[in-house]
């Protein structure tokens, strides 16, 4: 090559991948520097259109969220908070730190959303036509489509009327793969697309007469439920995505409101690590037999590795620590016969507070089980203590305290300088300690008033 250009001047080495993409390589004449211009120019062309053929083939399903953006097209899902995330952190950015601000970005790209939950717990046609029952997807989809949802569980329904989603999967998952199965994602996007046609039916939204310029997302039946989204089935927090901000009044939960106590991230533990199997319900008799009966007011499985446990107050989670790494130290049959052994058998569980559940997920790298994304993380303790909030508010006190008395030092000070002020003056070390401890003192407060 390098002799070619330095000898050959009507010769130029040229290279382009041919069929299978098998590299090519050609020594071309050319007649005249015109014509080797021209040539060196569509042959840097044809490698630039390789090169956006390759990355627009990388790019893949990228085009397909760029398309449902760029034309505002209604996205339906069915509680799919999550999903938005996922899909925003994928394509589209990091996730921000407050759900609130995600909400607002989120809008920007995709500005209609509808959630099936949300229409069919907030809309009282629907309430109606499945008479309270659960609104978990399959259940929903067993009565708002009976005929699809019955048909995939041999029910001797004519053969026409069962319905599969063909969807190409890779050879990894293609053993296990059923095409009908919920929880496989191209069968709960159908769900979820025929829960949303069936309670658009049912609300008097005819789609035989919708034009096709017409979107669904302007229709006025469906305004009140366009871009709410779930934050929390359980606790029914749900956020606009067209302000930012949660929405407050019921949207159908209170059932489980009542069923499920308010989240209080101070008031919970985080286990990981104890024996596999352990049921939420034998946890909170575990945990329940030492502090009493109301003490425990929820269990929450993360996977079978890790569970929250929330306390009824704050200071039951130091005391519930200090209680777990003292009888880990112990070697007599207290510990063995204490009712907590069973929550510690295995010398592998793990316990802290909601704090520590932050720091471990805030990691870039992700695992599937929590316990072996804490193991990554670099956990080797077993207990993280935490200061109860009465001793918390013990040092406050002992710092007001402190304070005070400086304070009531200083007044003493600066009341025996008062009949000598002129002589005291000319005394400038004793003036500017009484002046730096009055002005120490308000500091310190105020500090610890904001």
């Amino acid at each position: 090559l390098q002799v070619v250009k330095e000898h050959f001047k009507d010769l130029s080495y040229v290279h382009f991948e041919g069929e299978n993409s098998i590299l090519q390589q050609l020594i071309v004449y050319t007649e005249s520097k015109d014509d080797k211009d021209l040539l060196m120019k569509e042959v840097k062309n044809d490698h630039r259109r390789q090169a956006e053929t390759k990355i627009q083939a990388a790019v893949g399903f990228r085009h397909v969220i760029d398309l449902l953006s760029s034309e505002k097209k209604l996205i339906v899902g069915h509680n799919c908070f999550l999903d938005i995330a996922q899909i925003y952190s994928k394509f589209i950015g990091p996730l921000p730190l407050a759900a609130e601000e995600l909400a607002s970005s989120v809008n920007k790209y995709f500005p209609h959303i509808i959630d099936t939950k949300i229409l069919l717990n907030a809309n009282h046609i629907l309430q109606q036509r499945i008479k309270k029952s659960k609104t978990s997807l399959s259940s929903a989809f067993a009565l708002l489509c009976p005929h699809l949802a019955l048909s995939n569980i041999n029910t001797g329904l004519p053969s026409h009327s069962y319905l599969s989603v063909e969807v190409e999967v890779d050879d990894l998952r293609s053993c296990n793969w059923n095409s009908g199965a919920k929880h496989e994602a191209g069968y709960d996007a159908f769900m979820t697309g025929c829960i949303f046609a069936q309670a658009c039916s049912h609300l008097g939204i005819d789609f035989k007469i919708q034009l096709p310029s017409e979107n669904l997302a302007y229709n006025e039946r469906l305004q009140k439920q366009i871009n709410l989204l779930y934050l929390s089935w359980t606790n029914g927090d749900v956020i606009d995505l067209s302000t930012g901000k949660k929405v407050t009044e019921s949207l159908g939960s209170n059932i489980l409101k009542k069923q499920y106590p308010k989240i209080v991230f101070e008031n919970i533990v985080l286990l990981w690590g104890f024996p596999s199997g352990l049921k939420a319900r034998e946890i909170r008799e575990c945990i329940t037999k030492v502090f009493g009966p109301t003490s425990v007011t929820s269990v929450y499985h993360l996977d079978e590795t890790a569970v929250f446990v929330q306390f009824m107050k704050a200071e039951m989670v130091s005391d519930f620590l200090l209680l777990k790494e003292k009888l880990e130290k112990s070697d007599g049959p207290i510990s063995v016969l204490h009712p907590l052994a069973k929550l510690l058998e295995g010398g592998s569980t793990h316990a802290a507070s909601y704090e520590t559940y932050k720091e471990i997920c805030g990691s870039s790298i992700s695992k599937h089980l929590f316990a072996d994304q804490a193991e990554v993380f670099g956990i080797r303790w077993k207990t993280k203590l935490v200061e109860s909030k009465a001793a918390l508010d013990g040092e406050e006190n002992g710092s007001l305290g402190k304070e005070n008395s400086t304070m009531r030092t200083a007044a003493k000070a600066a009341h025996k300088t008062k009949h000598g002020v002129v002589d005291n003056l000319r005394d400038n070390s004793l003036c500017d300690q009484i002046i730096h401890s009055i002005y120490a003192a308000e500091d310190s407060q105020l500090r610890t008033t904001n």
